[in-house]
């Protein structure tokens, strides 16, 4: 797999790579943060268009977060955001999602620079540029996806698009989940109080029930399969549920460092992770069952096989009310 990572200049313009003077592309378009199964099936149709075409499976993958980079602007007079700031939000960092698309069988991975000259570009534009710089002959999208300035590119409109100038086709793959929840607007980490994992707290309720908790908590309706819905689990410590979600372990990945090493006194050695090096979403406090990755010195780690860091931390199944996992 190829990765090229592209900055753009200061009006918001990309110097795509050609990738071949010959070979079309299949082309994906995404934050893709989590790669939770909707995330799955969307590169996996990508993958499969690309394959039957003979053509190369290419993500267009968008870092930081434009949720990120947004509300930064919005808080710095338009600014973008700085190079290395942490994102707490991200469920997963860029190289991470980038390991996952590897595993796929994606050919290429872009990964783009999100800044607010970019994000100005109408979908319009940015589409005409994967078509003429990329050989883009099909898009696949989520069923909910839109992008360019304001959002305006949504399904039917590329839809609408692609129809007109006949030069790529839409792809339309569904992404959801089973079915919609709802979570509280201004959810806040809750640390369970007693051991086992917690239900939900909506389980068992009645319609008028439902109706009143949604409204005394202000909650907005996301999909299930949603990186929004995966943080807010992780965020009560509902691990099993946000994993069923993700099809995978969460995991979060930092640099080991020494600690106090008390935890080998009483038979439970742990890994200590720097603080400042932790790429990922950190659960709810409480104590998890987990593994531990060794990737290797993080001075030697290279990009999309363990980029900059020394352990991948993973999977929890159950957890106490009390106390932090240190991986």
């Amino acid at each position: 797999m190829n990765i090229t990572r592209l900055t753009p200049d200061p009006t918001g313009l990309v110097a795509w790579p050609t990738l071949s003077t010959s070979k079309k592309s299949v082309v994906t378009v995404g934050v893709f943060d989590g790669m939770h199964r909707g995330h799955q099936a969307v590169i996996a149709r990508t993958v499969e268009i690309a394959r039957r075409f003979g053509a190369f499976s290419v993500v267009v993958l968008f870092d930081p977060r434009p949720g990120m980079a947004h509300r930064y602007a919005a808080e710095h007079d338009g600014m973008d955001v700085p190079e290395g700031t942490p994102d707490l939000q991200a469920l997963t960092g860029a190289n991470d999602r980038i390991r996952m698309m590897r595993d796929m069988g994606v050919d290429h991975v872009l990964v783009v620079r999100y800044t607010m000259a970019f994000a100005a570009k109408s979908y319009r534009f940015f589409l005409g540029q994967m078509v003429g710089k990329l050989g883009m002959r099909a898009l696949v999208l989520g069923s909910d996806a839109a992008m360019g300035k304001d959002r305006a590119g949504d399904v039917k409109a590329i839809a609408n698009l692609a129809a007109a100038t006949g030069v790529f086709e839409l792809e339309v793959v569904d992404d959801a989940g089973p079915g919609t929840v709802r979570i509280p607007v201004d959810a806040q980490p809750h640390m369970p109080n007693e051991w086992g994992e917690p239900g939900d707290p909506c389980a068992g309720m009645t319609k008028a029930e439902l109706r009143a908790w949604t409204k005394k908590r202000q909650t907005k309706l996301h999909r299930i399969w949603s990186s929004t819905n995966v943080r807010y689990l992780l965020s009560q410590g509902r691990i099993v549920d946000a994993n069923a979600i993700l099809g995978h372990r969460h995991a979060v990945e930092g640099v080991v460092v020494h600690g106090e090493e008390r935890g080998r006194t009483i038979g439970f050695p742990t890994a200590n992770l720097d603080e400042g090096s932790i790429v990922g979403y950190l659960p709810v406090d409480g104590v998890y069952a987990g593994w531990l990755v060794d990737m290797g010195p993080a001075e030697t780690a290279t990009a999309g096989d363990g980029d900059g860091s020394g352990v991948a931390g993973g999977g929890a199944d159950a957890h106490g009310a009390n106390g932090a996992a240190d991986a």
